[in-house]
């Protein structure tokens, strides 16, 4: 068994000045020691002060309460960024409610099941996803009275107008309420993740707050800037920067990511961290070189990056560019990861890091027992004190599961110090022969060609091998898709990869389906070629 084991201190509290608290961290103590510490920047540069977002959290939550939810219910959110979707979850944090962040490239059906199947008693919408809205709420069956917009939506009521009738004041019978995470439903339906109402005074920061921060070197106050470039329905990017306003930093809102915007608003507001993805960093190394060096970045500390495989030469060159502010984790929504911060990282290149505190990782085999240091298996983890269940579906949540660890399907190794290595999802090897193929590692060696802006592989059928190596290619700007781009590409991989790796064939697309924050869809890649037929795996 791994112990559980980590280089990353866990930073305590830390003052403004270094000597003299300025204030006990969280939304509302915040607002009422400092109501003029700017909480937020949103997308359009408008500035919040903790004192209007906690007024605005108390105001909703009055609202919600006087159409008659209570704890345990549910709230769906499906706003873009900014200081509206915050002062919205704020109010549910504080009134004990269970919040959905909905993906707003969903269409209305797809909405709709999220809030049948998270049984929500209210929806808040933007009216720049009218249309889906708008159908979500009519075969969900939601009252007019419980559906409210930010702009105007036919059917639902503004949502200035929640709790505008109310006393002035914070809610009565606060408690802390929940964000309902959905998986993301590469196979299947996705399933929210629901974990129990501690009850407990959402004045009160949790301490797994402060302390998930400390593992990347991030205190609370210290004058932080966290950079929020990704849409906040996912989960890492709510956590980041929900937790760095509860720790009274100040959140700038991207709605919309551009490289060289966020290299921007890092020189303009001396932004310290954020979180972020290996694609962004491809398209930060994109740039040119004159581009890239006309912005300021000295004020970085933390960039933290997971979601998706970063290829090597990739990590490389941020730390290059960067530094070792440029910091790896791994984890899940339902609890438990790893990290490696940059100054480790070359040491142990390709790794995601050692085990959190209190996170116990381990690689077993199919019969569920533990495998040596070196073998590739399926990853299991878990965290201390961490309970969840994936709602209304009890099999997914037993499936998972081998005793108190639970699984994702990633599939890598252990060395023997420890460090987790990950080759690839389970459902994404491919099997060519009776060899065992991870697209991961081919997609890493050819997206640093300088005419790949983007690439997915996955097998598809062979009549004798079983499958073979296919790779979608999202060729640069102004790069010719052709046959001799195909042979161009494989020879690069050629001097990267066994002979048994490359792709046997390429094909092109103007762009992949990707997730805002980089999640890719592989399946609607793949799936075409099995029409019919069953894979191995």
């Amino acid at each position: 068994m791994c112990e559980t084991r980590s280089k990353f201190e866990v930073l305590g509290p830390v003052t403004k000045d270094g000597s003299d608290v300025v204030s006990e961290p969280g939304l509302w103590n915040i607002a009422r020691d400092e109501p003029d510490r700017i909480a937020i920047v949103d997308p359009a540069e408008r500035q919040v002060s903790y004192g209007e977002l906690a007024a605005a959290a108390d105001r909703y939550a009055r609202g919600l309460r006087s159409i008659g939810l209570r704890q345990g219910d549910v709230l769906v959110v499906m706003l873009p960024n900014g200081a509206d979707l915050l002062a919205t979850y704020f109010a549910a944090l504080q009134t004990g409610l269970y919040v959905v962040l909905v993906n707003w490239h969903l269409v209305g059906a797809e909405v709709a099941y999220l809030i049948t199947d998270s049984e929500a008693k209210a929806f808040v919408a933007g009216e720049r996803f009218a249309e889906a809205a708008t159908v979500a709420a009519t075969e969900a069956g939601l009252a007019g009275e419980a559906c409210f917009a930010v702009g105007e939506i036919p059917g639902f009521r503004p949502l200035a107008e929640l709790g505008a009738d109310q006393p002035a004041g914070r809610p009565e019978q606060r408690s802390q309420g929940s964000p309902m995470l959905y998986t993301s439903g590469t196979t299947g339906r996705p399933k929210g993740v629901r974990r129990p109402l501690t009850g407990a005074d959402p004045d009160t920061v949790p301490a797994a707050s402060t302390w998930f921060f400390g593992i990347f070197g991030i205190a609370p106050f210290a004058d932080h800037v966290h950079l929020c470039g990704s849409p906040l329905y996912h989960t890492a990017v709510l956590n980041f920067a929900t937790i760095s306003i509860q720790l009274g930093h100040t959140a700038v809102l991207m709605d919309g990511w551009d490289a060289a915007e966020m290299l921007r608003l890092i020189e303009r507001y001396r932004v310290t961290h954020s979180h972020m993805v290996p694609t962004q960093f491809h398209r930060l190394l994109a740039l040119p070189e004159r581009v890239r060096a006309t912005y300021d970045v000295s004020s970085l500390r933390a960039m933290v990056h997971g979601a998706a495989p970063c290829p090597l030469e990739t990590k490389r060159q941020m730390l290059d560019w960067w530094g070792p502010v440029v910091i790896e984790y791994y984890a899940a929504t339902e609890g438990g990861g790893t990290a490696i911060n940059g100054r480790d990282w070359p040491d142990k290149p390709g790794s995601v890091g050692l085990p959190w505190p209190g996170s116990e990782v381990r690689v077993l085999d199919e019969d569920g027992q533990e495998l040596p240091a070196g073998e590739v298996g399926t990853v299991y983890m878990r965290m201390a004190g961490s309970t969840f269940e994936y709602h209304r579906d009890p099999d997914k949540t037993q499936s998972s599961r081998i005793g108190e660890l639970f699984t994702l399907g990633d599939m890598g190794y252990l060395d023997e110090d420890g460090y987790l290595f990950l080759r690839d999802r389970r459902n994404d090897m491919i099997i060519s022969g009776g060899v065992n193929i991870y697209p991961a590692e081919i997609e890493a060696a050819l997206v640093v060609h300088p005419k790949v802006a983007d690439v997915a592989v996955f097998g598809i059928p062979h009549p004798d091998w079983g499958e073979e190596v296919k790779a979608v290619v999202q060729p640069m700007v102004g790069v010719v898709p052709d046959s001799e781009l195909s042979g161009e590409l494989i020879e690069f991989a050629r001097g990267r990869l066994a002979k048994f790796k490359l792709p046997r064939s390429i094909d092109y697309t103007t762009e992949l389906p990707r997730d805002p924050n980089g999640k890719l869809y592989k399946r609607r890649l793949r799936d075409p070629y099995w029409a019919g037929q069953e894979r191995a795996i």
